[in-house]
This record gives C-alpha cells, sequence and structure tokens, in this order.
C-alpha cells in the first residue's frame, strides 16, 4: 500500500505558503534550482546553469524552471489517489514531444514521458482536485483544483 498521506500534507503546505515557487523573469531565464538556491537531484538543473540529460519530475517540482539538452528524456510521476486523480500532463511549446512512458500508472496517479526535440521552452501542466468528489447527492463538492506546471528549457548542449 502507497503511503501518499504525509507528501499530500507536504505538499499542501507547500501549495498555501507559496514555498518552492520561482518568481522572475520570463520563462527563458535560467533555472533557479530549489528555493534554497541548491539543486534537486535530478530535475534536470546541474550546477553553475548547465543542463542534463535527463529531468525526472514530481509535484514538488511545481512552479520551477529546469534545463536539458536536446535529444534528453524529462520523465513526471505524480502521485494521486482514486478520489484525487492528476489529469493528463499537457505540453506547450515545441521544445518537447511526447514519448512513450513505459509504464502503466496506478488509478489516481499520472505518469508521462517527454523527449526533448529542439531548443526552446515548453510548459507542461496538470491538475488535482483539492479535495474528494462526493459520493451521495447531499455531500458538498469541491470545485478547488492544485495547479502543477514546470517550464523545461531544452538547449543544444
Amino acid at each position: 500500500m502507497r503511503h501518499t498521506t504525509a507528501a499530500a500534507v507536504a505538499a499542501t503546505a507547500l501549495l498555501l505558503t507559496g514555498c518552492g515557487t520561482q518568481s522572475g523573469g520570463p520563462a527563458g531565464d535560467s533555472p533557479s534550482g530549489s528555493p534554497s538556491g541548491t539543486p534537486s537531484a535530478g530535475t534536470g538543473t546541474g550546477t553553475g546553469g548547465a543542463c542534463a540529460a535527463e529531468a525526472a519530475l514530481t509535484a514538488a517540482d511545481t512552479g520551477r524552471t529546469v534545463c536539458v539538452t536536446a535529444g534528453g528524456t524529462v520523465r513526471v510521476t505524480l502521485d494521486g489517489t482514486p478520489d484525487r486523480p492528476w489529469s493528463p500532463v499537457t505540453s506547450e511549446g515545441h521544445a518537447l514531444a511526447p514519448t512513450n512512458a513505459g509504464i502503466g500508472a496506478p488509478r489516481g496517479d499520472t505518469i508521462a514521458a517527454y523527449r526533448a526535440t529542439a531548443a526552446g521552452t515548453a510548459r507542461l501542466t496538470s491538475t488535482q482536485p483539492l479535495c474528494a468528489t462526493p459520493t451521495a447527492p447531499d455531500q458538498v463538492a469541491c470545485l478547488g483544483l492544485r495547479e502543477w506546471t514546470v517550464t523545461v528549457r531544452v538547449t543544444n548542449g
């Protein structure tokens, strides 16, 4: 059985306090790393502004800008629940092309994979309901959504 409650609580706390979000210049600016300025492992933000060949993204990466080299891959894994599922990840821009993620996702989770095909930027997005869908007609519905977004900068090397 997965233990996602602690991760969901931590993610909600970050969402509510605004921690971990990136502010500042346009999407093409260099990656900022984590809020403390220290790059996270495996997210495509090498030291000194270097780009990585692969980026592995999770819900904790929301608001970040990551950098990958052309020909590299970007993998997204968003852990949800059957009653609070993540929507499929969408991509805007021409720098990434969807590819087979190679595995299936448990109900409520979303898994996506992209190949970095050209220099430029792309924006990946997904949403998750903030609360469970009502199971009875007399229950109150919650229409709030948690948004996940990451900007991916692709360079030629």
